[in-house]
């Protein structure tokens, strides 16, 4: 017979050091790594913490995604009456099978190798514009601010068919969404402009097609308005916000681990192994991801009864020691395969391939141009991104 478990947790949030999750995590993963969890509008669900498991509940589909699932595992600004995220149209990422099949192939079309080759060597001439930018400053620059912030913009903007023009509109949207601090008025006013700005856009295209994604969507006749602003919402905010912070902060991480810089300096061949290790170290999707069982599912042990939500814990799942030796360490030469960075399953990140093309010719082009790059601060003055749902750097001040 199954032994009790102890009284719920509330999800783990106090860090101890700047780079890795709170230790917590850590302790539960060692003594029990599926627990019961406490959420904010007092459901009794489930935190999962092992790598193993992780993969399990995200990879079954008796494991819903649909928004009624979708409980924050912190209080959070932007949530309805019911406690919930409120539901988009085209919020493909809140959908299971099959509806969340029929959005993943109509933009999948858009995500084809031959439009991200063609990006490749678009990013590549914003990259060294940045680049060029901060050289002519003399330094030292706010490396999020001039670097890890408008290329990803940029480059979303342009696969969206967004006028880059409008980035200031977006980017404030996307700020208020992610603030933990953020008061629930001033989120939803943002929810809801972003939203409307993404439909008068969706309108404009509509009588004037171009080679964008937000256009081919259009041209398929299948989704409403409303629901190519959805996608258009999603795909901006993970486009940008996302992958800046991984940029910034990955270079924070670097220029923290001196000897790791010091081998991708000396052989930029590490670069796809450097990436994928940063991206398994830093797990910036830092409250996990969340999940409601359709039926009972026996889960570590444990049964998890139907209606009951399971929050999977990325940052711990990707320092699980069961599956990558001293997972504490950066080391850009271990192999990273299985890492959950970004997801499992049928909701695996779908601008995977993107983020890496832009994280792969930053951080190589970056370190190339300015052999000397360092921090301008000392590195307890870097104010980290623990007020915010996505981890990273407020700031990085760099010279050279």
């Amino acid at each position: 017979m199954t032994e009790p478990l102890p009284d719920p947790v509330f999800m783990p949030l106090a860090r101890t050091t700047r780079l890795d999750p709170p230790p917590e995590l850590a302790m539960l993963r060692a003594e029990r790594p599926i627990s019961r969890m406490r959420f904010p509008d007092g459901h009794v669900g489930w935190l999962v913490t092992s790598h193993t498991l992780a993969r399990k509940v995200l990879a079954d589909r008796r494991f819903s995604s649909r928004n009624q699932y979708r409980r924050p595992v912190i209080r959070l600004p932007i949530v309805n009456k019911a406690g919930l995220r409120p539901m988009l149209p085209g919020a493909f990422i809140a959908m299971d099978p099959p509806d969340h099949t029929r959005f993943r192939r109509l933009l999948g079309a858009q995500f084809s190798e031959r439009r991200m080759r063609r990006l490749e060597s678009w990013i590549a001439g914003v990259v060294d514009e940045r680049l060029d930018a901060m050289a002519r400053s003399g330094g030292p620059v706010d490396l999020v601010r001039t670097f890890a912030l408008p290329i990803p913009s940029l480059v979303i903007c342009e696969l969206l068919g967004v006028p880059y023009a409008d980035r200031d509109k977006f980017q404030y949207y996307s700020e208020m969404l992610v603030r933990l601090d953020a008061r629930p008025e001033d989120a939803e006013a943002a929810r809801v402009a972003f939203l409307d700005f993404l439909v008068a856009l969706v309108r404009h295209k509509r009588e004037r097609l171009a080679d964008d994604l937000i256009s081919g969507l259009v041209s398929t006749g299948e989704l409403t308005e409303e629901e190519i602003a959805g996608v258009a919402f999603l795909l901006l905010f993970a486009g940008h916000e996302t992958t800046a912070n991984m940029i910034a902060i990955g270079v924070f991480t670097l220029l923290s681990n001196p000897r790791q810089l010091a081998a991708l300096r000396a052989d930029t061949s590490l670069a796809d192994g450097a990436i994928e290790e940063l991206l398994r170290y830093l797990s910036v999707v830092q409250l996990g991801t969340v999940r409601g069982a359709l039926v009972d599912v026996v889960v570590g042990g444990h049964t998890i009864r139907a209606g009951e939500s399971v929050c999977v814990s990325l940052p711990a799942a990707n320092r699980d020691p069961d599956r990558f030796a001293d997972p504490d360490t950066l080391d850009i030469t271990r192999d990273t395969t299985g890492h959950l960075a970004f997801g499992h399953g049928v909701h695996r990140c779908l601008g995977q391939p993107l983020a890496r093309i832009e994280m792969r010719i930053g951080y190589t082009a970056l370190l190339r141009r300015f052999p000397g790059l360092r921090l301008a601060v000392d590195p307890a003055e870097v104010r980290m991104r623990t007020d915010r749902i996505i981890y990273g750097v407020h700031e990085l001040p760099v010279t050279w």
